[in-house]
């Protein structure tokens, strides 16, 4: 009663963990099985190894928190040498493969590495990054540079290919549209708002890039209408992602029309979290009246 499918893979529950807070599983697993996840999104992974941006880059909120990461990995090659093979002795279902990248050419790069490995179900293209060869524009704030990304990568790989948007845009619609439009299978969002704190002492910003990705409950309203608003927009499956943490909100995002969700921040909080949105889904679906999970995908836009 709790199977979805996600770009024709079928997924024993519709809960992932978000990329960025799940590393490549090896913590989580040291505390409980992590099988029980439907899957998960590998921390992003580029072309070659970075370190991130400078410290601080983490801002505490009242209900979240900003983070300046700056996509910090060991690179691709490191990932398939080192992490999947770890993974596959802790992990025996499809991984998700969350990919970064400063130019088209670096996107196609790694996802054609990615491509070729088994456990890897699906990549995810953060199209969030900088596009440092057109004056460092994110991609993801405009519809024709994320199409080119997603054409790119969709030509370089076999296996299903899901855009991950940034909610910063004025009108989530469009890119939504012009990622299905260059081929994308599926598209999951929100990935960070944009946000910062300052510090009262120093009055200066708190994180040393000024700004970063606000994450966690607070984003959970506006996560929820862009799912809603792109479910009618696309044709292709959504997943949906922001301020989740309880079973109650899986299901509303599953309404609003999301096929599967990621839980992100609150792994932060508490490690268990996903495991214990899966154990309390069953009680929550005999509460609403539900019966098989799939079948509310997209419900709130009956009538």
């Amino acid at each position: 009663m709790l199977q979805t499918e996600l770009c024709g893979i079928t997924l024993d529950n519709p809960v992932m963990a978000a990329s960025g807070t799940f590393g490549y599983g090896r913590e989580f697993a040291e505390l409980y099985d992590i099988n029980c996840l439907g899957s998960f999104s590998f921390k992003g992974t580029t072309l070659e190894p970075r370190f991130g941006n400078p410290t601080p880059r983490i801002a505490e909120c009242e209900a979240g928190l900003i983070n300046s990461i700056g996509l910090q990995n060991p690179g691709v090659e490191k990932v398939i040498e080192e992490e999947l093979p770890h993974l596959a002795t802790i992990f025996d279902k499809k991984v998700m493969a969350n990919i970064g990248g400063f130019s088209v050419e670096e996107y196609a790069q790694v996802a054609q590495r990615l491509d070729l490995c088994d456990q890897i179900g699906w990549i995810e293209v953060n199209i969030s990054c900088p596009n440092v060869r057109h004056g460092g524009i994110a991609f993801g704030t405009d519809p024709d540079a994320a199409a080119s990304v997603i054409r790119a990568v969709k030509d370089a790989v076999r296996k299903p290919v899901i855009a991950k948007l940034s909610p910063n845009v004025t009108d989530i619609t469009k890119m939504a549209i012009a990622c299905e439009n260059a081929g994308a299978d599926g598209i999951s969002l929100v990935n960070t708002l944009l946000g910062m704190r300052i510090d009262l002492k120093t009055k200066k910003p708190v994180i040393a890039n000024k700004m970063g990705g606000f994450s966690g409950s607070a984003i959970f309203p506006a996560a929820l209408r862009m799912v809603y608003q792109v479910y009618d927009a696309v044709k292709i499956p959504v997943v949906g992602i922001g301020g989740i943490a309880t079973a109650e909100q899986v299901i509303e995002m599953m309404l609003a029309g999301a096929c599967a969700v990621q839980i992100g921040a609150a792994n932060l909080v508490d490690p268990y979290v996903c495991r214990n949105v899966i154990r309390d889904l069953p009680e929550v679906m005999r509460k609403y009246g539900i019966a098989e999970l799939k079948d509310i995908i997209g419900g709130a836009h009956n009538g």
